[in-house]
């Protein structure tokens, strides 16, 4: 697999999932759905080839934040919410680094609102991985902005009145050139996806669905439990039709006069292609998935090329090297003194 993190001319190394391991014991709740992501993630990163030392994990606050921890590369338990705007700093002035953002529902979209839009919209080349249990699990379970209206937990006893985020929905919005969405338990297909977000280059944002046994158990069950999933789990494949259910009963089809797509039993479905440029094709697929989880895809909803924010920068620094004159300190003097300048007497 080709990386930017991959010096030119060096054979990718042959690594195995044991080698990213730490020495730190791993405690989450028993049956927590991070032990499984992190298992996933362990056993995924041979495939990359690159050099422990060449790859960060930066997280912020909450139970996946522990991560950088049980990974045994560089890392950084940073500050709340602020996982994107450190993980910025360090793709931008390392280019050879392997930069990934692990953060969680609350950590991101609520105090970490900000910064996570931005590096999206940025295009930073960093790989953003959601875990979203739809609660508040470090702090014991209160609503986080992705909870369901009605939501009873300690903070909100007689129901959350907040409308949730859709963190696909905001992704797009802000115009991140990868987004993607996948399960815990589901390691081939979460393997897959996290395969697809390390090959593009840019931001990639992967929203994954996490259950947690403690406070908000069971959450996903609908698209978990053998008997439901195949009726409201629709998996979208490049090129193929959007199709689901027993025979693919099911299809999301485009209406006439409709602005975005429908479920509908039976009809012609619509082919699946994440390359489509405008972003409204993405949103209208992650419009699918309600707060019920009735209808709600997984896969890759958008992945398109566009220049990123590290290699802007990076020419930006190449060109002044290169009209550079003069001294560092004739330079700096100059810098100070351009345009509007005040004498106070």
């Amino acid at each position: 697999m080709a990386s930017p993190a991959i010096p030119a001319g060096r054979t990718p190394l042959k690594l195995t999932a044991k080698d990213f391991k730490s020495d730190q014991e791993v405690r989450w709740c028993p049956g927590c759905g991070d032990y499984a992501i992190l298992a996933a993630v362990q056993q995924f990163m041979p495939e990359l080839g690159i050099p422990r030392e060449n790859i960060v994990f930066v997280s912020g606050i909450g139970c996946s934040s522990r991560f950088p921890y049980y990974m045994n590369t560089y890392g950084m338990h940073s500050i709340h919410g602020r996982a994107p705007a450190i993980a910025t700093g360090l793709s931008s002035s390392r280019p050879d680094l392997s930069v990934w953002v692990v953060t969680g529902d609350g950590d991101a979209l609520s105090i970490g609102g900000n910064h996570l839009i931005h590096a999206l919209r940025r295009n930073v080349n960093v790989k953003i991985l959601l875990f979203n249990n739809r609660i508040y699990g470090l702090t014991k379970g209160q609503y986080s902005p992705t909870s369901e209206i009605g939501k009873i937990t300690k903070s909100t006893p007689a129901g959350s009145a907040d409308s949730p985020f859709n963190p696909l929905s905001l992704a797009l919005g802000a115009e991140a050139s990868f987004v993607a969405r996948t399960i815990d338990s589901d390691r081939k297909h979460l393997q897959s996806v996290l395969r697809a977000a390390a090959e593009h280059h840019g931001s990639a944002f992967v929203e994954i669905y996490q259950n947690c046994n403690i406070f908000n158990d069971g959450a996903f069950e609908l698209l978990k439990d053998a008997s439901s999933r195949d009726d409201h789990l629709i998996r979208l494949e490049q090129g193929q039709p959007i199709t689901f259910g027993a025979d693919g009963r099911y299809s999301v089809v485009h209406p006439e006069g409709s602005f975005g797509l429908q479920v509908r039993e039976g009809g012609e479905a619509i082919v699946h292609d994440a390359t489509v440029d405008d972003p409204a094709y993405a949103f209208a697929l992650s419009r699918l998935s309600g707060s019920d989880l009735s209808t709600t895809p997984i896969g890759v909803f958008r992945n398109v090329p566009r220049p990123t924010y590290d290699e802007i920068v990076q020419k930006q620094l190449l060109d002044a090297r290169a009209q550079a004159t003069g001294t560092p300190d004739e330079m700096l003097s100059g810098l100070l003194n351009t345009g509007d300048t005040w004498t106070i007497l």
